[in-house]
């Protein structure tokens, strides 16, 4: 893997390191930390195809007493998503005075059809998926771009269909934006975030 990238959290205590190949497309494999809402320790890997669409994403999370995995396989914008559990994530969940999680995966993957693109909870890494993948690095100013993505929230793995919004702002600028949140990304000319306001910032060697 050429290049290793490291996040600290703002949002919380926690960061994200990631190596990664973007010799044909993505292939990436990273650990993020964090403390909130429970602590806990996560692994993936993650695939695109040499158009930057996302083709499988592998997720284990785990914490004392309860670990999960999901694998998402897409083709075609067509998705398929598996999960395993051990333990108890709610009890957990529980002891520390939050919600009971919701089941890791999807009932329906075929809310998903025409997703591209995944998002895992609180990693800067999966932003780039639609910025390269549309070439927003590289992108005149001010034209919006509705995508539909595989949300994967953190610690939970619950699966969710999510739509945001990207805009190429100039000068090394893209706009993210959900139904409920927006924050302009500094980026780099490979598309990877270096500064998310109020979430994360990557920290030079």
């Amino acid at each position: 893997m050429p290049t290793s990238l490291f996040w600290e959290r703002r949002d919380t205590t926690g960061a994200e390191h990631v190596l990664a190949d973007t010799r044909a497309g993505l292939v990436a494999k990273g650990t993020a930390l964090a403390v909130d809402p429970i602590a806990y320790t996560a692994t993936y890997e993650l695939r695109t195809d040499p158009d930057w669409v996302t083709t499988s994403l592998d997720v284990s999370a785990a914490g004392a007493g309860w670990k999960r995995t999901v694998r998402l396989e897409a083709d075609g914008g067509r998705w398929r998503v598996t999960t395993h559990e051990e333990g108890d994530l709610d009890s957990a969940l529980a002891a520390t005075g939050h919600a009971r999680a919701g089941l890791a995966g999807i009932e329906d993957p075929d809310l998903l059809l025409g997703a591209y693109d995944v998002d895992l909870t609180g990693s800067p890494l999966t932003n780039t998926l639609p910025i390269r993948r549309l070439k927003l690095q590289t992108e005149g100013t001010g034209v919006a771009h509705r995508i539909s993505v595989a949300w994967v929230r953190l610690p939970s793995l619950e699966v969710i269909q999510a739509d945001q919004i990207y805009t190429a702002l100039g000068d090394g600028k893209v706009r993210y934006a959900s139904e409920t949140f927006s924050a302009d990304l500094t980026v780099d000319e490979d598309g990877f975030v270096r500064d998310y306001p109020g979430m994360a910032a990557l920290k030079k060697p």
